[in-house]
């Protein structure tokens, strides 16, 4: 310490100089010389005082400072017993244990937050300070199929494909809901926050999916048994009433009664077509709780491979299985899931129209069943509609099909999707273990 230095440098030049005077006053006076020899002891006792009192305090303080420097905030300061040296000292140690504490809650709040960030359902991304990826929470891995580790530092717009490119053009405060596979919705949120004083954003990526399919399926089960109810009320007392007037079909001429009977029975078949229409409807409500035992799948594939031979025939559709070597066993409705099957190769083969292919995948570690065909694939529109209720891109389609799929399977608990895949072919998975 400078103080400490000139303090001794000082103490050290003052007493060797009195020590020579008092030799020097030595041959004229020896009282003089003892005395001075006295007044130098003093003045050394003197001196170790105020250098107890003064600068051991301030090299403690300094010891402090270094402590603070280094961030380590468990050390205080025994006082010393004097009381302005003490005053300066319980300030230090009131604000170490401040610091200390302070510390110790942002630790705490830091490591909080750590583990609530990854342990949300929701996806979360930040960024830092020049908007690059800093961090992606096991939902935001899972969700953009990105590992952290991997893309920390790199920038977000390279990274996000498809509907979740997106994210990369959101303005802070913005909220989007994307559509995935057709399947998957997410509502993406962007904001930001203070650190060390500059902003820095991050986006909550919130899965929908459940919620939405909840709300649709109440909405259209209300809708379809009210419909239900009426068209079929209306379509038999029509039909008893057109069966009553054919019995009038005597009094008129044969020529006439032919005709007669002939639109008669065009109107019945009509009014039957629509009461089928709304049967295909109520179907998708009235699916039963599935009643699962364990079965084979390839078994139940190689009965779909036989039930569809003739149509892929007569379309020039080539069929390939390519199973996995061990059996597939699955716990499942073996009812339900044929008929899950059957319409996936019926969409397919509708795809294709003529002249394609369709691949029969299946795999382990996990276990998942690819259907994989050469058809037109999907359109932009679609790909984000596929499995919303009712709705179809055929021409005479009721979209029954892949709502019915998606119940199914939602019911089975297997996760599914429907995609383009690497070769730009289209691509239908069931993934059975979760």
């Amino acid at each position: 310490m400078k103080i400490r230095n000139n303090f001794l440098s000082y103490v050290i030049a003052l007493h060797v100089i009195l020590t020579a005077l008092a030799y020097l006053l030595l041959a004229y006076n020896k009282y003089f010389f003892f005395g001075i020899q006295l007044l130098v002891i003093i003045s050394l006792f003197v001196t170790y005082r105020l250098y107890r009192d003064f600068i051991k305090p301030l090299e403690i303080l300094a010891a402090g400072v270094e402590a603070i420097r280094d961030q380590d905030f468990s050390c205080t300061i025994i006082k010393t017993g004097n009381e302005e040296p003490d005053r300066l000292i319980e300030v230090y140690n009131r604000m170490i244990e401040r610091l200390r504490l302070e510390r110790r809650i942002q630790q705490e709040q830091h490591y909080f937050l750590e583990r609530l960030i990854n342990a949300a359902s929701i996806g979360v991304v930040i960024l830092d300070l020049d908007a690059n990826i800093y961090l992606l929470n096991p939902a935001a891995e899972k969700i953009l199929g990105r590992n952290s580790a991997e893309v920390a530092g790199r920038p977000l717009w390279p990274l996000v494909q498809g509907p979740l490119a997106c994210l990369s053009d959101m303005k802070t405060g913005e909220s989007r809901v994307v559509h995935l596979d057709g399947i998957r919705i997410y509502r993406c949120y962007k904001s930001q926050f203070q650190d060390r004083g500059f902003p820095r954003q991050f986006i909550l990526l919130e899965e929908l999916t459940e919620e939405i399919v909840e709300i649709q399926k109440k909405a259209y089960e209300k809708v379809i048994r009210a419909m239900s109810h009426e068209v079929n009320n209306s379509v038999g007392a029509i039909n008893s009433i057109l069966h009553s007037i054919l019995d009038y079909k005597g009094q008129l001429k044969d020529r006439d009664a032919r005709e007669y009977q002939e639109i008669i029975n065009i109107a019945i078949e009509r009014n039957t077509g629509l009461g089928r229409f709304m049967a295909n409807y109520a179907e998708v409500v009235k699916i039963p709780p599935p009643q699962k035992r364990k079965y084979d799948l390839h078994d139940l594939l190689r009965s779909l491979q036989v039930l569809m031979q003739k149509e892929c025939n007569s379309r020039n559709i080539d069929w390939r299985s390519e199973y996995c070597a061990e059996a597939f066993e699955i716990e499942m409705d073996v009812n339900q899931m044929e008929q899950v099957l059957i319409n996936i190769a019926k969409n397919a083969v509708e795809a294709i129209e003529r002249h394609g292919s369709i691949i029969v995948k299946t795999s382990t570690s996990p276990r998942i069943l690819r259907f994989i065909d050469s058809g037109c694939g999907l359109g932009k529109d679609s790909a984000t509609q596929l499995f919303t209720p009712f709705y179809t891109s055929k021409k005479a389609g009721q979209g029954i099909g892949l709502t019915l799929i998606r119940e199914i399977l939602t019911n089975h608990g297997f996760a599914y999707d429907l995609k383009a895949n690497i070769e730009n072919k289209t691509e239908f998975r069931i993934i059975f273990d979760q």
